[in-house]
């Protein structure tokens, strides 16, 4: 049985929240409301289940399927009957035909002096489906549930609808406070498989920190031998879990796949996009990357400087779906004739230029949390900066803000690979990058697998560094 591995801050905010109805005493509203989101497959579900298993307080949970709101409702009430509530017996002999008596069966079951928990999964199914649900839930926790020492949790995957749920115009607008779950880190992959962190990084790149795909990773093996062993077996996580969750998430008849496949084989700009789209119209891209983008699928970034610049780049925001695109989604039929052996040499040969880049979003966002450190100050954005042709791009541009900067605060460049360490060469191009950006002498830093060999830079940061940012403090 697999330990359960980090996640130690989002235990103790739910615990913190819990505690807090514990504590109401005798407030005319003790209930907690948290709204729980995150992309799927990131383990909110495991998350919520670990929660209640070390609690160990009286609890519902149900997760919503999709279906009609009469299917929804009939799973409602199997699963307050068959939950840990003390009065769930009235579930069992009583059957509300309609969402607002549930609610209120619900409130008459919940007890009146310990703390519980209730569960709501998958919530932005039941937006889409039941009519006025948003309204509905709003007066039954208004009248009925916040009344008791209740924690409800409301979990989606729906990013964009989650958000919105608790947004001005809504219903439910401030009734419960907002968590984001992402995926596992690499500091907590690494102790999960027992890796070094620049193996680390490796295995963050290919599973997302999902852990779903990290559980099929046998701890201590390398990331070759995960993946020929994944890409023997045809229903691996490593290859399925992608391709449910686009279903999920995008309709047939929607460009967005076709434009996310656009983009998972490479193309940035939006031209290029197009172009290897098939060609589709200006305005059908434009809906599609909105899309996109508003799902948190998609990341569209600008270069980060002291001047406007209107050279807009794509990129898959999560690195298990850009691996999965590069070089599995293309190839799945091989997959599935038993010829994994030809993929796994693909990504062999490409591995390297592949992973240069897509390393670099989360090397930003490892010295995003690892600044300030005696070095270099606070960084409030570190992003890149590019010119169209690519004559000039710099991997790391610590600012103020972004995309317009008031002030740059260092300048740098990553050089990821095994066994070619950051030389003179390399600083030699970050200073010839550096003078086509600004005059100033804005202080120059390298990242780099396999160590520095040069002088003349003000901070360096190799695996071992920016791993520490991702540890629990």
């Amino acid at each position: 049985m697999h330990r359960f591995i980090g996640r130690d801050r989002e235990l103790r905010t739910l615990r913190n929240a819990l505690a807090e109805v514990g504590e109401a005493g005798g407030a005319a509203q003790p209930g907690q409301c948290v709204l729980m989101r995150g992309r799927r497959r990131v383990g909110k579900s495991t998350l919520v289940e670990e929660f209640l298993r070390q609690t160990e307080v009286p609890h519902l949970f149900f997760t919503a399927s999709g279906g009609s709101a009469e299917d929804e409702l009939a799973e409602l009430l199997d699963a307050a009957a068959g939950s840990t509530l003390p009065g769930r017996s009235l579930f069992a002999e009583e059957t509300p035909s309609q969402w607002n008596a549930a609610f209120r069966l619900l409130a008459e079951i919940l007890p009146d002096d310990t703390p519980s928990v209730v569960v709501i999964d998958e919530v932005p199914y039941l937006m889409e489906r039941i009519d006025a649900f948003e309204g509905m839930l709003q007066r039954a926790w208004d009248r009925l549930l916040s009344r008791k020492p209740v924690l409800l949790l409301l979990v989606g995957s729906d990013l964009s609808m989650m958000e919105a749920l608790n947004s001005y115009d809504r219903p439910f607008h401030q009734r419960g406070r907002e968590m984001v779950v992402g995926a596992l880190n690499p500091a907590d992959i690494g102790e999960m498989l027992g890796l070094e962190p620049a193996a680390a990084f490796d295995a963050a790149l290919i599973t997302g920190g999902l852990p779903l795909i990290c559980r099929e990773w046998q701890a201590g093996s390398s990331m070759w031998e995960f993946l020929e062993a994944a890409l023997e077996n045809p229903i691996s996580a490593l290859l399925v879990s992608a391709e449910r969750s686009l279903a999920a998430e995008f309709p047939p008849q929607a460009m967005g796949r076709e434009v996310l496949r656009a983009i998972g084989s490479g193309e940035r700009t939006f031209t290029n996009i197009a172009r290897a789209a098939g060609g589709i119209a200006h305005s059908t891209l434009s809906r599609a990357a909105d899309l996109l983008i508003d799902k948190r699928v998609v990341a569209a970034e600008l270069p980060v400087s002291l001047h406007p610049s209107k050279e807009r780049r794509y990129r898959v925001a999560d690195p298990y779906l850009r691996f999965w695109l590069a070089f599995l989604d293309p190839h799945m039929a091989e997959i599935e004739r038993m010829r994994g052996d030809l993929t796994l040499a693909r990504v062999r040969d490409q591995w390297s230029s592949w992973r240069g880049r897509a390393v670099e979003p989360l090397i930003r966002e490892s010295l995003a949390r690892l600044l300030p450190d005696g070095e270099l100050p606070a960084a409030p954005v570190v992003g890149g900066y590019w010119t169209r042709s690519n004559d000039i791009e710099i991997d790391l541009v610590g600012a103020d803000r972004q995309p317009v900067a008031k002030q740059l605060l260092f300048l740098g460049s990553v050089k990821w690979l095994e066994t070619s360490p950051f030389d003179a060469h390399d600083l030699a191009a970050l200073h010839k990058h550096r003078a086509a950006l600004t005059d100033d002498p804005i202080p120059l830093v390298a990242v780099s697998r396999n160590g520095v060999s040069c002088s003349g830079l003000q901070a360096t940061f190799g695996p071992e560094e920016l791993l520490s940012a991702w540890r629990a403090r």
